[in-house]
C-alpha cells in the first residue's frame, strides 16, 4: 500500500484536513483493520522462507563440437571465461601411436560448443609442462597453465622427465607471457621460488592463488604480474593436505581448497586464516574425494559445486553452511555419466562442465529452471 494512498484514507476517515498519520490516529483512533494488518505482517516476517530447492541439471548431448576426426588425450581440466567460452586442457602424449588427429593441449570452444582454437606444447623461451594438469582464464583473458609431472602415486613407478615446478601465462591465442618457477627446481614446501606440480590456480584482486598441489602440500599466493612470492599456508589441523587439487576464491574473498585424498574441503580467508571444513567423498572407502570446485553464478554465489572423484558425482552444497543439498551423476562411460571426474567448471548461466581423464572427454550439464 503506497503512503499517499493510506494518507488520503486517513484524512477521509478522521475528517481531518491534514493527511498526517499522527493526526489521523489521534482524532479518529485506529481503524479496526489496522491491528489485523500488523499481525499479518508480523506473522509473515516471523515465518522463515521455505528452503530453495537446489539447482537441477540436464546433460547436453550437443557439446562439444570437435573438428572432424580430431580427438583429445586424457582430459585433465576445464574452465570458462567472461564470454562463456569453454577452455579445456588435455594430455596429447597419453595417446599412443599416431597422434596426427590429436588436438594441441589447450582447446577453446565458444558458448554454443563450436570449436574456436587449439594451441600449446613445447616452445622457445618457456618450459611447457610434461604432464598437463590445470587451466584458468583470468579477467583479462590471459590463460594460465600448470602441470603435475613428477607425481608418483601409490605403487607407481617414477615418471620420466622433470618435475613440473612452474605455472605459465599465455594470451588467449597462445603467445607466451610469463613463467613463474622452473622445471625440476622445487625444494619443497619451504621453497618460495617454485611451485611443485601445481594442480590448479585462480587470480583474485591481483594475486595468483595456487593449489600447490601434487608435490607440495600448501596454498601458495604469488603476485599475478611479477610472480613474486607473497605468502603460503598449509592445512588446518594436524593432517597435512594430500593433493591440493582445486582452488576457488569467492566474490566475498574466501578461499575454497579441495584436499582430494583426504576427501575434504577447507575454507580460508585470502590471508590464510581458517574458517570452515566439510567432508566430501569417501563414504564407501574410496581413496579420493573432493577434486573439483565451482560456484553458482549469482552475486552471492549461493551454491558451491564439488566434484567427487571417488564417487564420480557432483555435489551441490550451500556455500555458507557447506551442507550438501543434493548430488548427481554416477560412474560409467555412457553420456552424462562420469569416468574419473577430475575437474569441474561453471559458466555465467549456471551450466556445469566436467573434465574426465579416463573417458578423455568434457561434458556439459545445462542448468534447468
Amino acid at each position: 500500500m503506497k503512503t499517499e494512498t493510506l494518507a488520503g484514507r486517513a484524512g477521509w476517515a478522521g475528517g481531518a484536513g491534514k493527511a498526517g498519520k499522527a493526526g489521523w490516529a489521534v482524532r479518529s483512533g485506529w481503524p479496526g483493520w489496522i491491528p489485523l494488518l500488523l499481525c499479518v505482517v508480523a506473522a509473515l516476517v516471523a515465518v522463515p522462507r521455505a528452503q530453495t530447492k537446489p539447482p537441477r541439471f540436464e546433460f547436453d548431448p550437443s557439446f562439444p563440437q570437435l573438428p572432424a576426426g580430431k580427438t583429445f588425450g586424457d582430459v585433465s581440466s576445464v574452465t570458462t571465461d567472461g564470454a562463456n567460452h569453454i577452455w579445456v586442457i588435455h594430455r596429447p602424449r597419453t595417446v599412443t601411436g599416431d597422434r596426427t588427429n590429436v588436438l594441441p593441449p589447450v582447446v577453446e570452444f565458444d558458448e554454443s560448443g563450436k570449436f574456436v582454437n587449439a594451441w600449446g606444447g613445447p616452445g622457445a623461451g618457456f618450459e611447457w609442462p610434461e604432464r598437463e594438469h590445470g587451466i584458468f582464464v583470468d579477467a583479462s583473458g590471459d590463460v594460465w597453465v600448470s602441470g603435475n609431472n613428477g607425481y608418483v602415486g601409490p605403487g607407481a613407478a617414477p615418471a620420466p622427465g622433470k618435475s613440473d615446478d612452474m605455472v605459465l601465462k599465455f594470451t588467449r591465442t597462445g603467445k607466451f607471457l610469463a613463467q613463474f618457477g622452473h622445471a625440476g627446481a622445487s625444494k619443497g614446501d619451504a621453497d618460495n621460488d617454485n611451485v611443485k606440480q601445481a594442480a590448479d590456480m585462480q587470480v583474485f584482486k591481483g594475486e595468483l592463488f595456487v593449489a600447490d598441489g601434487y608435490g607440495n602440500h600448501r596454498v601458495a599466493v604469488l603476485d599475478a604480474k611479477t610472480g613474486k612470492f607473497k605468502r603460503a599456508w598449509q592445512s588446518n589441523g594436524g593432517t597435512p593436505f594430500e593433493i591440493v587439487h582445486a582452488i576457488e576464491v569467492s566474490n566475498d574473498g574466501l578461499v575454497y581448497v579441495a584436499d582430494r585424498q583426504h576427501q575434504r574441503l577447507q575454507v580460508f580467508t585470502t590471508a590464510g586464516a581458517f574458517k570452515q571444513e566439510a567432508k566430501v567423498g569417501g563414504e564407501n572407502g574410496q581413496m579420493s574425494g573432493a577434486a573439483g570446485l565451482a560456484f553458482s553464478p549469482d552475486r552471492a554465489q549461493q551454491y558451491l559445486y564439488v566434484g567427487d572423484l571417488g564417487n564420480n558425482q557432483i555435489n551441490i552444497l550451500d556455500r555458507q553452511s557447506l551442507k550438501i543439498l543434493g548430488k548427481f551423476g554416477k560412474a560409467g562411460t555412457a553420456p552424462g555419466e562420469f569416468n574419473i571426474l577430475h575437474e569441474i567448471a561453471a559458466d555465467s548461466k549456471g551450466n556445469l562442465y566436467s573434465a574426465e581423464t579416463r573417458s578423455r572427454r568434457v561434458q556439459r550439464f545445462l542448468a534447468k529452471p
